[in-house]
């Protein structure tokens, strides 16, 4: 029995830090494809409020956010603590809240986007 719980607890360490190192590569790829729009299209840099490069880092950042919280929720499955599963909820909480509020903030953006591309589209057919 001893020897399943400790390649059990194996496999979350391990699981764990597949989570957290996916979650580093989201951040790393949402970087690379905001240089890759300032490189490649730099008029969209000085086009307040950065539209595109809002969105593209928002996505990839909510995206690390929920593979953190898959490892934070991996990590307290082997033999929680009431301490552990309190700081459990308290991360779940903050990074459910900067999950919303992102998600949010990518949905108007979004929406204010789409709003300028037609304003345009209209603007060029008069």
């Amino acid at each position: 029995m001893e020897l399943l719980e400790n390649a059990l607890m194996e496999l979350v360490a391990v699981l764990k830090f597949g989570f957290e190192a996916i979650s580093v590569l989201c951040i790393l790829l949402g970087l690379i494809a905001c240089l890759r729009l300032g490189l490649m299209h730099p008029r969209r840099l000085y086009t307040p409020p950065f539209i595109d490069v809002r969105l593209t880092l928002g996505s990839w950042l909510a995206l690390g956010l929920e593979f953190q919280l898959g490892a934070d929720i991996l990590g307290t499955t082997i033999a929680p603590s009431l301490d552990a599963l309190g700081r459990l909820a308290a991360i779940a909480v903050i990074r459910t809240f900067l999950n919303f509020f992102l998600s949010k903030e990518i949905e108007a953006e979004t929406v204010w986007k789409q709003r300028a591309e037609s304003e345009s589209l209209t603007a060029l057919q008069k």
